[in-house]
């Protein structure tokens, strides 16, 4: 019991401060309340420097989740991670990435936010190199490389709000919104929130971070790295929606939505499967907010937050059991011999898909048929009702791999179903999974949508659904509707499992080329011409000529006839001239 008393003591400490905000978000949400908090730090010459905390229904709801689901996570971690050497600096790392993600979610002000969104990356670049292999450390590379893009966004956006005397952007988001200063702060917002919530061009770095500790991918995915962009966004959104532009960031994001959807079902990595779920998802929500629908969009973030760590932290025991195994072929049957956590996990992925009366219906059905009322044209419909029926392609393609075909990694195994605190973890998050969505519904929305829509339109959602259930059914059967037969161009299934290229074009792509250039740059410059020039041509000049001088200071009598006569000829020669 002493060795877990720290794990214990985080997660009652995390576990209160998360019903300490429920009860704020409370009384906050009935009584309409904002609290704007305003600390001076020091001032000196005239510069006044201030630490603000905006407290509103929005921060305190977003971090009573964010804290239920890091609770359950380091509970989760007290067995998943007990035969690690430093489990200590595990839970460190954990709490200071949720406290960036805190402070993130609490500040109207860009410096404080940067402090935030820098400790996101930061932290997180710690947390996927945590198991310490070339895997890890070039995975959390590009995870660092790729969010410090975003750094330098919000360090732009912090100097031209230079222009207006205060960093608390919420002062000037509506009645400065038609100024071209704003328009550019606006477009530095979206293009740092795409690098954090892993949108095209930046998705490679989202399934590469995969190589972090799985309790670990539950608070990413979820709540705390992806979600950062969303939530800026949120907040940024009534700026935003001045920005024409935000049609092209819109067609951007819903391709994310398809690109995720299509690469999760050619996919064999446990882990990839679900982080492309989220990368999915991710385009949902972004693409809803440059529609214009915010409080959809957080809404859909908080229903999302839940039903992902838990498929997350399903998917670390289905991994712990399997010998560290991550490939779906080598599994199957796991519902005889872990019921319990294949109950949590079909309820988490039946979620995502959107199945009636779960947490995953009532975001999903009610942004859906928001698109279908709208002024949108048949292409962004057809973007959104395709991804939608690719999402449940690839959840009934890992339930029955998973579930349903045969065993095939050992002959003699050992799973079973009775680590305690892993149960007790991802049962509270289950609860949440399947009550969080209509509670959040009643208690976000102030009135209810009334959408009106002609039967086909209103079916719509089921119908695509039908679709993905029996693709999805008839591409997982092992003997019959194999995938790998879907794979006899090597090119087309690996353009299709690499994101489209994307890693290629903008990761390794520009690495090899720039790799490549400083390759041949130090051939040429710095061991060719520059050593030639420089420091190895002068020692090869001098040390010839000291050889001439040593030979030429010996005391050789040919030498001194030779140079005699040659002294002999020039002054004759002069003479004459």
């Amino acid at each position: 019991m002493k060795k877990y008393s720290i794990f214990f003591i985080f997660f009652y400490f995390l576990i209160g401060f998360s019903l300490l905000f429920f009860m704020m978000f409370m009384y906050f949400k009935m009584m309409n309340l904002v609290m704007f908090l305003e600390w001076e730090v020091f001032f000196f010459n005239s510069s006044l420097v201030v630490m603000t905390i905006l407290l509103d229904w929005m921060s305190l709801l977003f971090m009573m989740f964010v804290l239920l689901i890091s609770s359950s996570v380091i509970y989760y971690s007290m067995s998943y991670m007990k035969s690690e050497l430093n489990k200590d600096r595990f839970v460190y790392l954990v709490l200071m990435f949720v406290f960036s993600m805190l402070l993130m979610i609490i500040s109207p002000n860009m410096v404080s936010i940067l402090l935030g969104w820098d400790g996101l990356g930061l932290v997180s670049y710690c947390l996927v190199i945590f198991y310490q292999n070339m895997k890890s450390y070039n995975a959390g590379m590009l995870t660092a490389l790729s969010n410090r893009i975003g750094d330098v966004m919000i360090l732009l956006l912090i100097s031209w709000m230079l222009n207006y005397g205060s960093w608390n952007y919420i002062f000037y988001l509506d009645f400065m919104s038609g100024e071209i200063s704003m328009k550019i702060i606006g477009l530095l917002v979206i293009i740092a929130s795409m690098t954090k919530s892993a949108q095209i061009p930046f998705s490679s770095w989202l399934p590469a971070a995969m190589s972090a500790p799985t309790p670990v991918s539950a608070l990413v995915h979820s709540s705390t790295l992806v979600t950062a962009g969303v939530y800026l966004m949120i907040r940024f959104n009534s700026l935003l929606m001045e920005l024409f532009i935000m049609k092209f960031f819109m067609l951007l994001f819903g391709l994310t939505m398809l690109m995720a959807g299509i690469s999760a079902n050619f996919e064999f990595d446990l882990k990839k499967i679900i982080a492309l779920s989220t990368l999915s998802q991710l385009g949902l929500m972004m693409s809803i907010l440059s529609m214009g629908f915010s409080d959809l969009a957080f809404f859909h973030l908080l229903t999302h937050a839940m039903f992902k760590a838990l498929l997350f932290l399903c998917a670390g025991v289905v991994i712990h059991f399997m010998n560290n195994s991550q490939d779906i072929r080598m599994m199957g049957g796991i519902s005889i011999f872990i019921p319990i956590t294949s109950l949590c996990m079909n309820v988490s992925n039946l979620s995502l898909c959107g199945i009636p009366f779960l947490s995953g219906f009532y975001s999903k059905d009610l942004i859906l048929e928001m698109i279908s009322m709208s002024n949108f044209n048949f292409y962004i419909m057809c973007l959104y009702f395709v991804s939608t029926g690719l999402t449940m392609f690839y959840t009934i393609r890992l339930l029955m791999y998973l579930m349903v075909n045969e065993f095939n990694l050992v002959s003699i195994y050992n799973l079973y179903d009775e680590d305690y605190c892993m149960l007790k973890s991802m049962l509270m998050l289950l609860f949440m999974s399947l009550v969080s969505g209509s509670f959040l519904g009643w208690m976000i929305f102030y009135y209810p949508y009334m959408i009106y829509l002609p039967f086909s339109l209103k079916f719509m959602v089921f119908y695509v659904m039908g679709v993905g259930f029996f693709l999805g059914y008839f591409v997982s059967d092992m003997n019959f509707y194999s995938i790998n037969k879907f794979k006899k161009t090597y090119s087309l299934s690996y353009f299709f499992t690499n994101m489209w290229f994307l890693s290629e074009m903008f990761v390794y792509g520009l690495n090899y080329y720039y790799l490549n250039y400083s390759q041949k740059l130090n051939k040429s410059m710095d061991l060719g011409w520059m050593e030639y020039y420089s420091g190895y041509g002068i020692f090869y000049t001098l040390k010839n000529n000291s050889i001439i001088i040593e030979i030429l200071q010996k005391n050789n009598f040919k030498i001194y006839l030779m140079v005699f006569i040659l002294w002999m000829m020039i002054l004759i020669f002069i003479s004459f001239i």
